[in-house]
């Protein structure tokens, strides 16, 4: 890899080690320190995610006007002085202030880090977002595993280490990225590339493919809003749950290889592995559904992690194919945006259907959105497809 992916690695696992002190247990917090039902959890979770998806847009745009480097260092600065705000004010109502603002601006910092990995390494195609996929869940796997101990120590102690480690990430950001990307290319817009009917094929398969991104994130994210607190009813600890997501982590980072042998054979159809990872997902809510005890869970964050193993690092491999030059970044917002949507819906209706029906029927809501999701990414292609044949007739 080059010297600068190398560096945006490195920054993209001190981020998430630092967020990932506090997202697994945030549900905890509200439902268990301040004493807030599921459903209101839900709703300060939507919150941040819907401040995520602004930042994502905004993020994206900025990377294409004013380059990754000012536009991630404003992101971080936002996020700090929120987490700042968070660590001495953290009762009810400065929490939930505090935490959406700290979803926009770490919203902001995203699609510039995934712009700027694909812009840095070209010819390295989805190796660019793998990197940063895994850079992410080994900040995933420090970082929940730090955060049940800290948390057995003391839950305040969560959100100074939070805010220490995105002051290192500034400074890393200060230092190490002003070189990596300045300016982008001429931007042009969907209709100055290919033809209007090829790009009208290249935006519908945007659309339908983060349909099916944002359903997939919908679930997903049951495993950070409710799926906790159904564990500890269970008897799962809060530093076995945080064991959950170092689990998950620790087998992005070191099954990826052999996750890269196995897609091999579907090395050119990125649609073939998105849908084989979307029948693992319902495959793993099945084991969650009959779940009893923390190996229970366990089994079934092993699967799940295959799955978004599948899924998670295609996306924006898509997206970069399907963007308009200059606009790597806008695009790049709008696969973020998509999946902090699936995170801001996702713990609200989770949190609605387990209060009002319960587990078992969640569990079967979700099976319900990925079968959605399968759909979506099949048909994703149709029209591509269409022009493409097209295009060879005009020939």
């Amino acid at each position: 890899m080059p010297k600068a992916l190398w560096l945006l690695v490195i920054g993209m696992a001190v981020n998430v080690t630092g967020s990932s002190f506090l997202w697994p247990l945030n549900t905890i917090y509200i439902h268990e320190h301040l004493g807030k039902s599921l459903s209101v959890a839900g709703v300060v979770l939507m919150l941040n995610s819907a401040a995520s998806v602004v930042g994502n847009l905004i993020g994206g745009t900025l990377f294409d006007k004013i380059g990754g480097y000012r536009s991630i260092l404003f992101g971080i600065f936002i996020t700090v002085l929120s987490l700042g705000g968070l660590t001495l004010w953290h009762d009810w109502i400065p929490y939930v202030i505090f935490l959406t603002v700290a979803g926009f601006g770490s919203g902001i910092v995203f699609p510039s880090m995934y712009a700027m990995a694909g812009s840095v390494w070209k010819e390295g195609g989805r190796k660019a977002f793998n990197a940063i996929y895994i850079a992410q869940n080994l900040g995933v796997a420090l970082g929940a595993a730090l955060g049940g101990v800290i948390a057995s120590i003391s839950f305040q102690l969560i959100f100074l280490a939070n805010t220490l480690m995105y002051i290192i990430f500034l400074v890393i950001a200060v230092y190490g990225y002003r070189g990596i990307q300045t300016a982008q290319p001429k931007q042009t817009n969907i209709l100055q590339e290919n033809g209007p009917v090829r790009n009208y094929a290249k935006l519908y398969a945007m659309v339908t493919i983060s349909a099916g991104y944002l359903l997939c994130w919908v679930a997903y994210v049951q495993w950070q809003a409710v799926i906790p607190a159904y564990a500890r009813e269970l008897g799962v600890t809060v530093g076995q749950y945080s064991v959950l997501w170092t689990v998950n982590g620790a087998l992005i980072v070191l099954g990826q290889p052999i996750v890269n042998r196995l897609v091999r054979p579907f090395e050119k159809s990125l649609k073939i592995q998105m849908m084989i990872g979307i029948l693992i997902f319902i495959g793993s809510f099945f084991i969650t559904a009959s779940a009893g005890e923390f190996t229970g869970f366990l089994g079934a964050m092993v699967v799940l992690t295959i799955g978004e193993m599948l899924i998670w690092p295609a996306v924006p491999t898509v997206a970069n194919e399907l963007a308009p030059k200059g606009r790597e970044g806008f695009y790049q917002g709008i696969v973020n945006s998509t999946a902090t949507a699936g995170r801001m819906v996702g713990p609200l209706l989770g949190g609605i259907v387990a209060d009002v029906y319960g587990m078992s029927i969640l569990f079967s809501v979700l099976v319900f959105l990925l079968a959605g999701a399968i759909l979506t990414t099949a048909v994703h292609d149709r029209k591509l497809k269409q022009a493409a044949s097209l295009q060879e007739k005009a020939l």
